[in-house]
């Protein structure tokens, strides 16, 4: 069974490019993008919020809205 997303045509765009090939779905490209959240660690399971949190500040990262742990401890004097 499958259903419908609202994307906008740019989101679409950059999915596209994502593909490996012209036959790979969409769905396996979300998939993988969300395999790039780990589900646990060492300690165990995540929750979904915490995904969420990690995701966003991994994203607020790259994006230069935050430090990296590098630079945290450079500051720090560490």
């Amino acid at each position: 069974m499958y259903t419908s997303i609202q994307i906008l045509p740019q989101t679409r765009q950059k999915l596209a490019q994502l593909k490996e090939g012209p036959r790979e779905t969409y769905d396996n490209v979300l998939n993988k993008l969300v395999e790039l959240v780990p589900a646990r660690d060492d300690e165990g399971e995540f929750t979904d919020e915490f995904r969420i949190g990690l995701l966003n500040a991994r994203l607020e990262l790259k994006r230069g809205g935050a430090i990296g742990h590098g630079e945290l401890k450079k500051r720090l004097g560490l």
